[in-house]
Protein backbone atom coordinates (compact mmCIF):
# COMPACT_ATOMS: atom_id res chain seq x y z
CA UNK A 1 0.00 0.00 0.00
CA UNK A 2 2.79 2.42 0.85
CA UNK A 3 4.52 1.57 -2.45
CA UNK A 4 1.45 2.69 -4.41
CA UNK A 5 1.26 5.83 -2.31
CA UNK A 6 4.88 6.65 -3.17
CA UNK A 7 4.30 6.13 -6.90
CA UNK A 8 1.18 8.23 -7.16
CA UNK A 9 1.83 10.94 -4.63
CA UNK A 10 2.26 14.43 -5.93
CA UNK A 11 5.70 15.82 -5.36
CA UNK A 12 7.76 18.80 -6.31
CA UNK A 13 9.35 17.00 -9.28
CA UNK A 14 6.13 15.27 -10.38
CA UNK A 15 4.68 11.90 -9.66
CA UNK A 16 5.91 8.64 -11.13
CA UNK A 17 2.77 8.38 -13.29
CA UNK A 18 3.39 11.83 -14.74
CA UNK A 19 6.96 10.90 -15.60
CA UNK A 20 6.21 7.51 -17.17
CA UNK A 21 2.98 8.36 -19.04
CA UNK A 22 4.65 10.15 -22.03
CA UNK A 23 6.98 7.16 -22.56
CA UNK A 24 4.05 4.74 -22.50
CA UNK A 25 2.17 6.89 -25.03
CA UNK A 26 5.22 7.12 -27.33
CA UNK A 27 5.68 3.34 -27.23
CA UNK A 28 1.98 2.83 -27.93
CA UNK A 29 2.06 5.10 -30.98
CA UNK A 30 5.18 3.40 -32.37
CA UNK A 31 3.62 -0.02 -31.78
CA UNK A 32 0.46 0.89 -33.67
CA UNK A 33 2.16 2.76 -36.54
CA UNK A 34 5.27 0.60 -37.09
CA UNK A 35 5.20 -2.81 -35.42
CA UNK A 36 1.63 -3.92 -36.25
CA UNK A 37 1.81 -3.14 -40.00
CA UNK A 38 5.22 -4.84 -40.25
CA UNK A 39 3.85 -7.99 -38.58
CA UNK A 40 0.89 -7.99 -40.97
CA UNK A 41 3.20 -7.70 -44.03
CA UNK A 42 5.43 -10.49 -42.70
CA UNK A 43 2.43 -12.76 -42.14
CA UNK A 44 1.14 -12.08 -45.68
CA UNK A 45 4.58 -12.82 -47.16
CA UNK A 46 4.82 -16.11 -45.24
CA UNK A 47 1.36 -17.07 -46.50
CA UNK A 48 2.35 -16.20 -50.08
CA UNK A 49 5.55 -18.25 -49.84
CA UNK A 50 3.71 -21.26 -48.43
CA UNK A 51 1.14 -21.09 -51.28
CA UNK A 52 3.68 -20.91 -54.15
CA UNK A 53 3.13 -23.33 -57.00
CA UNK A 54 4.72 -24.08 -60.36
CA UNK A 55 4.13 -21.27 -62.85
CA UNK A 56 4.13 -18.39 -60.34
CA UNK A 57 6.34 -15.44 -61.30
CA UNK A 58 8.43 -14.39 -58.27
CA UNK A 59 11.07 -11.87 -57.24
CA UNK A 60 13.88 -12.79 -54.83
CA UNK A 61 15.41 -10.50 -52.23
CA UNK A 62 18.44 -10.20 -54.53
CA UNK A 63 16.22 -8.84 -57.31
CA UNK A 64 16.17 -11.96 -59.50
CA UNK A 65 12.91 -12.42 -61.37
CA UNK A 66 11.88 -15.87 -62.50
CA UNK A 67 9.16 -18.46 -62.86
CA UNK A 68 8.79 -21.28 -60.34
CA UNK A 69 9.36 -24.67 -61.97
CA UNK A 70 9.05 -26.89 -58.92
CA UNK A 71 8.51 -26.48 -55.21
CA UNK A 72 10.53 -28.37 -52.63
CA UNK A 73 10.26 -28.45 -48.85
CA UNK A 74 12.83 -25.71 -48.13
CA UNK A 75 13.69 -24.41 -51.60
CA UNK A 76 12.32 -23.63 -55.05
CA UNK A 77 13.62 -24.37 -58.53
CA UNK A 78 13.06 -21.33 -60.71
CA UNK A 79 13.73 -20.57 -64.36
CA UNK A 80 15.26 -17.13 -64.89
CA UNK A 81 16.07 -17.24 -68.61
CA UNK A 82 15.55 -19.68 -71.47
CA UNK A 83 17.73 -22.45 -70.02
CA UNK A 84 18.89 -20.97 -66.74
CA UNK A 85 17.62 -22.81 -63.67
CA UNK A 86 18.30 -21.65 -60.10
CA UNK A 87 17.58 -23.24 -56.77
CA UNK A 88 16.70 -20.62 -54.18
CA UNK A 89 15.67 -20.90 -50.56
CA UNK A 90 12.07 -20.11 -49.71
CA UNK A 91 13.33 -17.39 -47.37
CA UNK A 92 14.89 -15.58 -50.36
CA UNK A 93 11.49 -14.93 -51.97
CA UNK A 94 10.50 -11.28 -51.64
CA UNK A 95 7.09 -11.68 -53.26
CA UNK A 96 5.16 -12.29 -56.43
CA UNK A 97 6.00 -10.34 -59.58
CA UNK A 98 3.21 -7.87 -60.27
CA UNK A 99 1.86 -7.83 -63.81
CA UNK A 100 2.36 -4.53 -65.61
CA UNK A 101 -0.80 -2.68 -66.46
CA UNK A 102 -1.74 -2.98 -70.11
CA UNK A 103 -2.35 0.34 -71.82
Amino acid sequence: MTLLFIFFQGGGAGSFLTLILPWVLIFGVFYVLIILPQRRRQRELQETISNLKAGDKIVTTGGIIGVVQSVRETSLIMRTADKSMLEVARSAVAGLQQEEEKK
